[in-house]
Formats: structure tokens, sequence, C-alpha cells
């Protein structure tokens, strides 16, 4: 009925099928538990408003550009 040549190809085919499927199940699996870590070492961060925070940012920027400025300036602050 069927050649076994055939038969070990078909067999071939459905295994590496088996094994790739398992694998991307494994890689998603893992995936999610990097974002997981992720999520939970920057959940602090998270919380509030983030227009507050980059205005905490801004302020910092700009307090950091007035001391340049002084440095270039020869001013001691």
């Amino acid at each position: 009925m069927f050649e076994p040549t055939f038969v070990i190809a078909a067999a071939a085919l459905v295994g590496l099928v088996i094994v790739a499927v398992t694998l991307l199940r494994i890689w998603q699996g893992w995936l999610e538990l990097q974002r997981g870590r992720m999520d939970a070492a920057t959940g602090h961060q998270r919380e509030g408003s983030p227009l507050g925070a980059a205005r905490i940012e801004i302020a910092d920027l700009k307090e950091r550009i007035r001391k340049l400025e002084a440095i270039a300036s020869g001013v001691d602050l």
C-alpha cells in the first residue's frame, strides 16, 4: 500500500512539526515570563501620572542646563 520511504518521510515530517510547535510554545512562555519580570521590576515607576514624571524629568534637564551654562560662563554655584 505505502512504500516504506513514504512512511518514514511522513513520520519524520510529523515529528518535525511536533518539535517545532513545542519549541514555539516554550519560546512564547519564556517571553511571557520575561515580560512579567520586567513589569514587576518597573511596576513602582508606573504608578501615578506619566505627565508628572515627564514634568519632573524636564525640570531636571533644565537644572542641568542651567548648571552647565554657569560652568561655561565661569560662575561658581
